[in-house]
């Protein structure tokens, strides 16, 4: 809660990636929030008062992932609605020919979004910027498994991290009211 508080100031993507994560460990936790404030909470040594405020936190995102249905699988509408603002200013920015750089950082990042798109048949229903969060993500819990990583994804990962990065630079000018189409 308070990482994602910070993180949703500072770099809209990785508040979403973050976000995906918290609710993976909801669901890892069987969407227990008694239990993980039993074992979970306790590790980040918080005081009474905000290991109760978490454990609210999370009790009102386990009751919001039952009741849009996301309790196994997908993302919660808040989530879903950042990739669409996220989705709405990529395509702003990329119509627009006042930002070359990030322009460039899509194309050099969209053979391996197309790449990524025809290797899972999911990735057709999902727009670019999913796919490029997916992908993000997926590198993410590799590395928090201590997997290995090919030097293929983790090149296609640079590139599609260079374009998220700007996108969320981007993101927080446009909240700022510091960019012009």
């Amino acid at each position: 809660m308070y990482i994602s508080e910070q993180l949703k100031k500072k770099n809209i993507a990785e508040y979403l990636l973050y976000m995906w994560q918290v609710e993976d460990t909801l669901r890892a936790w069987g969407l227990d929030a008694d239990k993980m404030a039993e074992t979970y909470i306790p590790q980040f040594g918080l005081d009474a008062s905000k290991s109760e405020e978490l454990k609210g936190w999370y009790e009102n995102l386990i009751q919001m992932m039952r009741e849009e249905g996301v309790t196994e699988k997908g993302h919660l509408q808040v989530n879903k609605n950042i990739l669409i603002l996220l989705t709405d200013l990529h395509a702003q920015l990329l119509k627009s020919s006042k930002h070359p750089f990030y322009s460039a950082a899509y194309y050099k990042a969209l053979p391996f979004i197309v790449e990524l798109r025809a290797k899972s048949p999911q990735s057709q229903e999902k727009n670019e910027l999913e796919t490029c969060f997916d992908a993000l993500y997926g590198v993410m819990l590799l590395r928090i498994q201590k997997k290995p990583v090919s030097s293929a994804t983790a090149n296609a990962v640079d590139h599609i991290a260079k374009l998220i990065g700007l996108l969320s630079d981007y993101y927080k000018k446009d909240k700022e009211g510091e960019v012009e189409y």
